[in-house]
Protein backbone atom coordinates (compact mmCIF):
# COMPACT_ATOMS: atom_id res chain seq x y z
CA UNK A 1 0.00 0.00 0.00
CA UNK A 2 1.53 3.45 -0.81
CA UNK A 3 2.59 5.57 1.40
CA UNK A 4 0.66 8.83 2.21
CA UNK A 5 2.14 12.41 3.29
CA UNK A 6 0.06 14.12 5.59
CA UNK A 7 -0.67 17.77 3.99
CA UNK A 8 0.09 21.26 6.03
CA UNK A 9 -3.42 20.99 7.94
CA UNK A 10 -3.20 17.28 9.39
CA UNK A 11 0.98 18.24 10.29
CA UNK A 12 -0.59 21.59 11.96
CA UNK A 13 -3.52 19.54 14.18
CA UNK A 14 -1.00 16.58 14.97
CA UNK A 15 1.55 19.17 16.47
CA UNK A 16 -1.15 20.73 18.61
CA UNK A 17 -1.92 17.44 19.81
CA UNK A 18 1.21 16.90 20.25
CA UNK A 19 1.88 19.84 22.55
CA UNK A 20 -1.55 19.59 24.42
CA UNK A 21 -0.30 15.61 25.84
CA UNK A 22 3.24 17.20 26.44
CA UNK A 23 1.18 20.07 29.03
CA UNK A 24 -0.80 17.09 30.37
CA UNK A 25 2.19 15.30 31.05
CA UNK A 26 3.97 18.45 32.77
CA UNK A 27 0.80 18.49 34.94
CA UNK A 28 0.73 15.00 35.96
CA UNK A 29 4.67 15.00 37.29
CA UNK A 30 3.60 18.26 39.39
CA UNK A 31 3.26 18.02 43.16
CA UNK A 32 -0.05 17.73 44.78
CA UNK A 33 -1.42 20.84 46.09
CA UNK A 34 -1.66 21.01 49.53
CA UNK A 35 -4.43 20.29 51.62
CA UNK A 36 -6.29 22.20 54.41
CA UNK A 37 -8.83 21.08 56.61
CA UNK A 38 -11.75 23.18 57.30
CA UNK A 39 -15.00 22.45 59.65
CA UNK A 40 -13.91 18.89 58.92
CA UNK A 41 -13.84 18.52 55.63
CA UNK A 42 -10.76 17.92 53.17
CA UNK A 43 -10.20 20.93 50.69
CA UNK A 44 -7.45 20.77 48.22
CA UNK A 45 -5.72 24.48 47.83
CA UNK A 46 -4.62 25.28 44.39
CA UNK A 47 -0.83 25.59 44.18
CA UNK A 48 -0.18 28.89 42.23
CA UNK A 49 1.28 28.29 38.40
CA UNK A 50 5.18 28.81 39.37
CA UNK A 51 4.92 26.71 42.43
CA UNK A 52 5.90 27.57 46.38
CA UNK A 53 8.17 30.20 47.18
CA UNK A 54 9.44 31.24 50.61
CA UNK A 55 8.75 34.70 50.48
CA UNK A 56 11.61 37.46 49.51
CA UNK A 57 14.46 38.48 52.19
CA UNK A 58 13.43 42.02 53.20
CA UNK A 59 16.15 44.14 51.66
CA UNK A 60 18.28 47.45 52.94
CA UNK A 61 16.21 50.05 50.77
CA UNK A 62 12.61 48.29 52.55
CA UNK A 63 14.39 49.94 55.59
CA UNK A 64 15.21 52.68 54.59
CA UNK A 65 12.15 53.46 52.93
CA UNK A 66 10.22 52.85 56.37
CA UNK A 67 12.82 55.33 58.42
CA UNK A 68 11.76 58.69 59.11
CA UNK A 69 13.12 61.88 56.45
CA UNK A 70 16.24 63.13 57.59
CA UNK A 71 14.41 66.87 58.76
CA UNK A 72 12.01 64.63 61.09
CA UNK A 73 15.22 62.49 62.61
CA UNK A 74 16.61 66.33 63.22
CA UNK A 75 13.85 67.03 65.59
CA UNK A 76 14.61 65.68 68.67
CA UNK A 77 17.76 67.12 68.59
CA UNK A 78 16.85 69.99 67.80
CA UNK A 79 14.31 70.21 70.53
CA UNK A 80 16.87 69.02 72.54
CA UNK A 81 18.87 71.97 72.14
CA UNK A 82 15.82 74.10 72.30
CA UNK A 83 14.80 73.18 75.49
CA UNK A 84 18.38 73.74 76.51
CA UNK A 85 18.55 76.74 75.89
CA UNK A 86 14.88 77.59 77.60
CA UNK A 87 15.95 76.22 80.91
CA UNK A 88 19.48 77.57 80.36
CA UNK A 89 17.56 81.06 80.26
CA UNK A 90 15.33 80.47 83.18
CA UNK A 91 18.30 79.40 85.53
CA UNK A 92 19.94 82.61 84.95
CA UNK A 93 16.61 84.95 85.02
CA UNK A 94 16.27 82.85 88.92
CA UNK A 95 19.84 83.65 89.53
CA UNK A 96 18.94 87.26 88.75
CA UNK A 97 15.94 87.67 90.51
CA UNK A 98 17.85 86.08 93.53
CA UNK A 99 20.36 88.39 93.60
CA UNK A 100 18.13 91.60 93.28
CA UNK A 101 16.12 90.25 96.09
CA UNK A 102 19.13 89.81 98.53
CA UNK A 103 20.77 92.82 97.18
CA UNK A 104 17.51 94.66 98.10
CA UNK A 105 16.88 92.99 101.47
CA UNK A 106 20.15 94.11 102.59
CA UNK A 107 19.92 97.60 101.58
CA UNK A 108 16.82 97.55 102.88
CA UNK A 109 18.06 96.20 106.41
CA UNK A 110 21.37 98.47 106.10
CA UNK A 111 18.66 101.38 105.53
CA UNK A 112 16.58 100.51 108.53
CA UNK A 113 20.00 100.59 110.82
CA UNK A 114 20.75 103.73 108.80
CA UNK A 115 17.53 105.19 110.24
CA UNK A 116 17.70 104.25 113.93
CA UNK A 117 22.15 104.90 114.43
CA UNK A 118 21.96 108.46 112.08
CA UNK A 119 18.61 109.40 114.14
CA UNK A 120 20.65 109.06 117.66
CA UNK A 121 24.20 110.80 116.37
CA UNK A 122 21.72 113.89 115.45
CA UNK A 123 19.72 114.12 118.36
CA UNK A 124 23.15 113.87 119.68
CA UNK A 125 24.80 116.48 117.90
CA UNK A 126 22.16 118.71 117.93
CA UNK A 127 22.36 120.43 121.30
CA UNK A 128 26.63 120.48 120.85
CA UNK A 129 26.34 122.66 117.40
CA UNK A 130 23.81 124.75 118.59
CA UNK A 131 24.92 125.90 122.20
CA UNK A 132 28.01 127.87 122.90
CA UNK A 133 28.84 130.02 126.39
CA UNK A 134 31.57 133.15 125.91
CA UNK A 135 33.45 131.91 129.16
CA UNK A 136 34.77 128.85 127.29
CA UNK A 137 34.28 129.25 123.35
CA UNK A 138 37.28 127.27 122.57
CA UNK A 139 35.96 124.31 124.84
CA UNK A 140 32.58 124.63 122.91
CA UNK A 141 33.40 124.36 119.18
CA UNK A 142 35.95 121.82 119.71
CA UNK A 143 33.47 119.24 120.96
CA UNK A 144 30.64 120.46 118.55
CA UNK A 145 34.00 119.92 115.52
CA UNK A 146 34.38 116.39 116.41
CA UNK A 147 30.39 115.67 115.30
CA UNK A 148 30.76 117.30 111.90
CA UNK A 149 32.23 116.48 108.76
CA UNK A 150 33.32 117.33 104.89
CA UNK A 151 32.81 120.72 103.87
CA UNK A 152 30.58 121.63 106.84
CA UNK A 153 33.29 120.76 109.60
CA UNK A 154 35.14 123.88 107.55
CA UNK A 155 32.61 126.04 107.19
CA UNK A 156 32.20 125.99 110.70
CA UNK A 157 35.32 126.84 112.09
CA UNK A 158 35.41 129.54 109.65
CA UNK A 159 32.21 131.08 110.76
CA UNK A 160 32.69 130.51 115.01
CA UNK A 161 36.08 131.98 114.72
CA UNK A 162 35.50 135.15 112.17
CA UNK A 163 31.80 136.24 113.48
CA UNK A 164 30.43 133.84 116.50
CA UNK A 165 32.86 133.41 118.64
CA UNK A 166 34.12 138.12 118.51
CA UNK A 167 30.21 138.60 118.58
CA UNK A 168 29.72 136.52 121.72
CA UNK A 169 32.37 137.15 123.53
CA UNK A 170 31.40 141.32 123.01
CA UNK A 171 27.58 140.72 124.32
CA UNK A 172 28.58 137.43 126.60
CA UNK A 173 26.58 135.54 124.79
CA UNK A 174 25.34 132.53 126.01
CA UNK A 175 23.04 130.14 123.98
CA UNK A 176 21.59 127.29 125.37
CA UNK A 177 20.22 124.51 122.65
CA UNK A 178 17.80 121.39 123.50
CA UNK A 179 15.54 119.47 121.50
CA UNK A 180 11.86 120.18 121.87
CA UNK A 181 10.19 116.97 123.76
CA UNK A 182 6.37 116.88 124.22
CA UNK A 183 4.43 115.95 126.79
CA UNK A 184 5.22 112.42 126.42
CA UNK A 185 8.78 113.04 126.86
CA UNK A 186 10.03 111.96 123.21
CA UNK A 187 12.55 114.00 121.62
CA UNK A 188 10.80 116.28 118.93
CA UNK A 189 12.81 114.36 115.93
CA UNK A 190 12.42 112.15 112.98
CA UNK A 191 13.54 110.68 109.54
CA UNK A 192 12.78 112.93 106.61
CA UNK A 193 14.82 109.90 104.32
CA UNK A 194 17.34 107.51 104.63
CA UNK A 195 19.84 105.68 102.48
CA UNK A 196 22.26 102.90 103.95
CA UNK A 197 25.01 105.68 103.88
CA UNK A 198 23.16 109.14 104.28
CA UNK A 199 19.97 110.32 106.58
CA UNK A 200 17.86 113.40 106.58
CA UNK A 201 16.67 114.18 110.19
CA UNK A 202 14.05 117.45 111.72
CA UNK A 203 14.32 118.30 114.96
CA UNK A 204 12.53 121.01 116.45
CA UNK A 205 14.55 123.07 119.08
CA UNK A 206 14.81 125.22 121.56
CA UNK A 207 17.16 127.85 121.92
CA UNK A 208 17.43 130.04 125.42
CA UNK A 209 19.87 133.18 124.51
CA UNK A 210 21.16 134.91 126.96
CA UNK A 211 23.54 138.41 126.39
CA UNK A 212 23.60 141.86 127.49
CA UNK A 213 21.84 143.07 124.46
CA UNK A 214 18.73 141.44 126.20
CA UNK A 215 16.55 141.51 129.10
CA UNK A 216 16.46 138.03 130.76
CA UNK A 217 16.27 135.15 128.57
CA UNK A 218 14.59 134.85 125.16
CA UNK A 219 13.91 132.04 123.86
CA UNK A 220 13.38 130.78 120.25
CA UNK A 221 11.77 127.40 118.46
CA UNK A 222 13.32 126.33 115.88
CA UNK A 223 13.30 123.85 113.00
CA UNK A 224 16.56 122.18 112.23
CA UNK A 225 16.99 120.09 109.26
CA UNK A 226 20.25 117.90 110.03
CA UNK A 227 21.96 116.31 107.08
CA UNK A 228 23.91 112.89 108.34
CA UNK A 229 26.47 110.76 107.03
CA UNK A 230 27.84 107.71 107.52
CA UNK A 231 31.52 107.72 107.99
CA UNK A 232 34.28 105.42 109.44
CA UNK A 233 34.14 107.62 112.99
CA UNK A 234 30.18 106.91 112.72
CA UNK A 235 27.43 109.16 112.04
CA UNK A 236 28.14 112.76 111.57
CA UNK A 237 26.54 116.42 110.39
CA UNK A 238 27.68 117.42 107.00
CA UNK A 239 24.84 120.27 107.01
CA UNK A 240 22.52 121.96 108.64
CA UNK A 241 20.15 124.49 107.53
CA UNK A 242 17.32 126.57 109.41
CA UNK A 243 13.61 126.06 108.19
Amino acid sequence: MPKTTPGPRTRRTMTAATRAAAKRAERGHRAPAPEASIAGRTVLIEAPKNGWEDPPEPSLESFEEDAPPKDEAEVHPRGRRLLTLVLGVLLLAALVATAVLGWQYRDGSRTASARTQALAAAQKAAPLVLSYDYRHLDKDFARARAHLTGGFHTEYGKTTKAVVGPTAKKYRAVVKATIAAPATGTPAASVVSASPDKVVVLLFINQVTESTQVSGARVDLNRVRMTMVRTDGGWKVSGVDAL
